[in-house]
């Protein structure tokens, strides 16, 4: 159903039955990793102005990976992780 380099590609598939008898499939929820499961590459210092997608692709080599790096910072919103002006942010290794 999802790519294998999706955040959602080992989700386990359910079920739910309605009262007309169909059945509608959905994912069932993701939870953020443990940060301390997630090795790190690096930490690397970032502004507001930098984007989340262009760091991944310098850092990871995809920009579609960005969600490694949410959670790796224990976020779920990617705009979260740039607001402040100047932070670091931890950069995990890639498990591809």
């Amino acid at each position: 159903m999802f790519n294998e380099t999706s955040r959602y590609h080992s989700l386990e598939t359910e079920q739910i039955p309605t009262a007309d008898g169909r059945s509608i499939a959905y994912v069932r929820r993701r939870f953020l990793p443990p940060p301390a499961q997630l090795a790190t590459l690096m930490e690397r210092t970032a502004t507001s102005a930098d984007r989340l997608d262009l760091i991944t692709a310098e850092t990871l080599g995809d920009p579609e990976q960005f969600w490694r790096i949410c959670d790796a910072n224990s976020t779920m919103n990617p705009a979260e992780l740039l607001a402040d002006p100047i932070q670091t942010i931890r950069i995990p290794a890639p498990q591809f």
